[in-house]
């Protein structure tokens, strides 16, 4: 697959909650809303790649992503069997993700060690590349994005893979990892979005979702990086980098969001769209609203 004919707007979202008949209209309706792709991420939950493989015959042309599969949870040459497979399965409409996960959910959840994350990558991908396969290929291979966020991992990307898929970053991440990705390698960053302009309810909904996430040390030394400090990681996150994460407001200042990140170098942005009611799964009315093809 070539990812320069992927579009410039998709969507990331847990469909953890819904029933797999729900979760498979939703998939049909961001195809027909003209999203290019749908990411789907992987924690303790439902396995991506099976869920990826029930949704893509019920749709057409969107692309699936995972996003990011945790590389612990499967050996190298498993790996390399799924993104053969749904590679193959699909026509074509696969995107490999894969990060190193978190440290507290590879030793304390799944029980394994976790080691140096870019270390760790470099051996994964190379063991992949060595997978044995003996079942009919896709016609192009599958291409493989990294969850990458400071430059030596992005690095990894640029050299390893077809590029990077980075989350919880404001645009200002964006413009560095496209210094260090070069002007080739994809760049698709996740981006939190949220249809609630009263600043108290949207930054308490805001809040709420990024508690876990900015309590995780992969983010806050990313943040660091960024200039961000121990202040605006207490209490669920500053005003600071509550506003710098989730997009929140009208649909104007939203797609304001957007436009920094592909004006930053990113070549697609994925957006993750929060219920106002802080509930979770996507908010449908604002992948209506956002959506690049609002006629359909």
């Amino acid at each position: 697959m070539e990812l320069s004919r992927i579009g410039k707007l998709g969507v990331w979202t847990w469909l953890d909650t819904l029933s797999g008949t729900e979760a498979a209209a939703v998939a049909q309706r961001i195809e027909a809303l003209g999203y290019s792709m749908l990411w789907i991420p992987e924690a303790v939950g439902r396995d991506p790649f099976s869920l990826i493989s029930f949704l893509a015959p019920q749709t057409k042309q969107l692309v699936f992503a995972t996003g990011i599969a945790n590389l612990y949870a499967r050996d190298a040459m498993t790996m390399n069997t799924l993104r053969l497979t749904l590679g193959d399965l699909t026509g074509g409409r696969f995107v490999l993700g894969i990060g190193v996960s978190h440290a507290h959910l590879v030793t304390g959840v799944r029980g394994h060690e976790y080691g140096k994350p870019v270390s760790t990558m470099r051996t994964y991908l190379e063991a992949m590349s060595k997978g044995l396969y003996m079942a009919p290929k896709p016609t192009s291979e599958p291409p493989i994005v990294l969850a990458a966020l400071r430059p030596k991992m992005l690095g990894l990307a640029k050299e390893r893979a077809a590029g990077a898929h980075p989350y919880f970053v404001p645009p200002e991440h964006t413009a560095k990892a496209r210094e260090v990705l070069g002007a080739s390698a994809w760049l698709a960053p996740e981006q939190m979005v949220l249809r609630e302009t009263d600043p108290s309810k949207a930054r308490a909904v805001a809040r709420a979702t990024m508690r876990i996430y900015a309590g995780l040390p992969n983010y806050q030394n990313n943040l660091r990086w960024l200039g961000y400090g121990d202040e605006d990681f207490e209490g669920g996150g500053s005003d600071r980098l509550v506003d710098a994460i989730v997009a929140w407001g009208s649909d104007a200042v939203i797609e304001a969001r957007v436009k920094a990140h592909l004006d930053a170098g990113a070549n697609h942005v994925c957006i993750q769209p929060l219920r106002p009611d802080g509930k979770p799964g996507p908010d449908l009315e604002a992948l209506e609203a956002l959506a690049p093809g609002r006629r359909a």
